[in-house]
């Protein structure tokens, strides 16, 4: 896997995501994810590991393939989420962790993309009313 395919999403699907994990289907939209990059999905649990306990939100395992959220709000943060996901594509990929700033980047991107297709269909209906 290149970095080229972690930005191949187009909005909708992207916004399809985030919207995802604000319905609580995290693990649904990591799974959808993982079959987009072909890689197996990671396990995410509500939990902390030595040492990450109060620093973090949430801290990707490559090890374990696991995602471990500090709360069950940050398990459908979307931010979170998409940032720890990233570290996991990357890993399972062979390729190295990746910065934090590439992390942010990705999530932001899903972020972006979700704001962008609300205020389309919000515009959208607004045209159909006035």
């Amino acid at each position: 896997m290149d970095t080229q395919n972690i930005i191949e999403l187009d909005d909708l699907a992207k916004a399809k995501v985030v919207q995802m994990i604000l319905d609580k289907k995290t693990e649904e939209a990591l799974q959808g994810l993982s079959t987009y990059y072909k890689v197996y999905p990671p396990q995410i649990v509500v939990g902390t590991i030595k040492g990450k306990r109060r620093t973090v939100y949430a801290v990707y395992v490559q090890g374990e393939r696991k995602i471990y959220c500090i709360n069950s709000d940050i398990f459908y943060n979307p931010f979170v989420i998409l940032h720890e996901f990233y570290h996991h594509i990357r890993t399972t990929g062979g390729i190295h962790k990746g910065s934090e700033k590439h992390a942010n980047r990705y999530a932001k991107g899903f972020i972006e993309s979700y704001n962008k297709t609300i205020e389309s269909i919000i515009n959208h209906n607004l045209k159909k009313h006035i």
